[in-house]
C-alpha cells in the first residue's frame, strides 16, 4: 500500500490552472454575499448558489464546527538599530511571555545580537537565535501592553497572494474570532455574520467552537514532488469540554458533523480518539490530511477555494476525490468565482 501511494500522491496531480484575475483582492461589502459552490462527493454533481442559501443544506441536530481563533497584526515594519536599513518582520508563534518566533525579511540583516526597532522605539526587538527554516527568535521590550502594542503598531499579515491595501483591518477577522494567536484567518468562516449564524441556530443546527491558531505555513509551498515525504508545519489547537461533548452528541444522535474551514477540520481530527470520539484538550498539531486519509469525525465542510498544489486542496480532495475536486475547481474558473482568502465558497456534502 506504502508503495502504491507513493506512485499515486504526487504534488503536480493536484495541479489546476487558475487565471490571476480571479484571486479575490478586496472583501465583499455584504460578507455573506459570495457565491456558494455545492459539491456532491458521491457523485461529483455540482450547483450554484449564494452563501446565504447555506440554511438549506443545514438539518436540524447538525453541528456546525466553528474556528474561534483571532488574528493578531503580526508584520511589523522596523529598522536595524545600528544601520538604520528596513527590516520586517513577521510574529509565527509566541515560544514565551515576550520571546516570538519569527519570519523576518531580509534575513542576513537580523543575524544574532541584532537589535531592531519598530515605532521610533515604541518596541524594540533583540534576535536571540536562528531555528528551524530559517526563523528568528526574537525579544521584545516595551512599556505596557504588547498587544496594545501590536495593535498600534502592526499590520494584519495578509496572504502573499493579495496585493491591495486592507481598509478594514475587522474584515481579515471572522465575526466570531476570540482567542488571539493567528497569522492568518480561517477564511471559510469570513462568509457567516452574526445573522446568519442567528439564522442558522434558530433551525436547530448546533455549533462548537474550537480554536486553531493559523501559521504562516498554510501559505508554504509544498517542496517535495512526492507527498509522503512533505512535513506539515505545526499549529496550536485546543477543544474544550463543551464542544468536545456538542460534537460527541451530535454524532451519537445520527447527525452530521460540518467543519467550516479546513483549520476546524484538521483541530476535530487531530482531537479524534480511534473510535471516533473527540476528545478535549489542547496540543500542537501537524495533521496532514490527504487522498487516503479516513475521516473520524467530519462528515462535511465548508471550504474557500484553495491554491494549486497545496495541502489544502489535498485536504478536500480527501474527502471528495481528488477528480471530483478539481472537476468543480474547473467548473468554479469557468463560472468566474473569486478564488482564495476573500473569495467564494464551496460546501462538500
Amino acid at each position: 500500500m506504502q508503495e502504491e501511494l507513493k506512485k499515486e500522491l504526487l504534488k503536480k496531480d493536484f495541479y489546476f490552472d487558475l487565471p490571476p484575475e480571479l484571486i479575490a483582492q478586496d472583501p465583499l461589502a455584504d460578507r455573506s454575499a459570495s457565491r456558494l459552490l455545492v459539491l456532491d462527493k458521491k457523485t461529483g454533481a455540482v450547483a450554484h448558489r449564494k452563501f446565504t442559501d447555506i440554511v438549506e443544506y443545514l438539518n436540524e441536530g447538525d453541528c456546525l464546527v466553528l474556528n474561534n481563533t483571532k488574528v493578531i497584526p503580526a508584520r511589523l515594519m522596523g529598522t536595524k538599530a545600528e544601520t538604520g536599513a528596513a527590516i520586517e518582520v513577521l510574529l509565527l508563534k509566541r515560544r514565551e511571555k515576550d520571546i516570538w518566533e519569527t519570519l523576518v525579511k531580509p534575513g542576513k540583516k537580523a543575524r544574532a545580537g541584532a537589535v531592531i526597532h519598530f515605532g521610533g522605539g515604541l518596541l524594540t526587538g533583540r534576535v536571540l537565535d536562528v531555528v528551524d527554516e530559517g526563523n528568528r527568535l526574537i525579544q521584545f521590550e516595551y512599556e505596557g501592553i504588547f498587544e496594545e502594542v501590536l495593535d498600534r503598531l502592526g499590520e494584519m499579515p495578509l496572504p502573499p497572494y493579495i496585493t491591495h491595501k486592507l481598509a478594514d483591518k475587522s474584515r481579515y477577522q471572522t465575526v466570531y474570532a476570540k482567542y488571539e494567536g493567528s497569522a492568518a484567518a480561517p477564511t471559510a468562516g469570513l462568509h457567516f455574520t452574526e445573522e446568519l449564524l442567528q439564522k442558522v441556530q434558530e433551525q436547530g443546527v448546533r455549533t462548537a467552537y474550537v480554536t486553531l491558531h493559523v501559521g504562516l505555513g498554510t501559505f508554504r509551498p509544498v517542496k517535495e514532488e512526492n507527498l509522503l515525504n512533505h512535513h506539515m508545519h505545526s499549529e496550536f489547537y485546543q477543544v474544550t469540554q463543551d464542544a468536545a461533548n456538542t460534537i460527541n452528541s451530535t454524532k451519537q444522535a445520527g447527525g452530521r458533523v460540518i467543519c467550516v474551514g479546513t483549520t476546524s477540520c484538521r483541530t476535530v481530527e487531530s482531537a479524534a480518539s480511534d473510535d471516533g470520539r473527540v476528545v478535549a484538550g489542547s496540543g500542537d498539531t501537524e495533521i496532514f490530511i490527504y487522498p487516503g486519509y479516513q475521516f473520524k469525525v467530519l462528515d462535511n465542510l465548508i471550504t474557500n477555494f484553495h491554491l494549486p498544489e497545496s495541502t489544502l486542496i489535498m485536504l478536500v480532495s480527501a474527502l471528495a476525490g481528488r477528480e471530483r475536486v478539481l472537476d468543480a475547481y474547473q467548473e468554479a474558473v469557468r463560472e468566474r468565482y473569486r478564488f482564495f482568502s476573500f473569495g467564494d465558497a464551496m460546501l462538500v456534502l
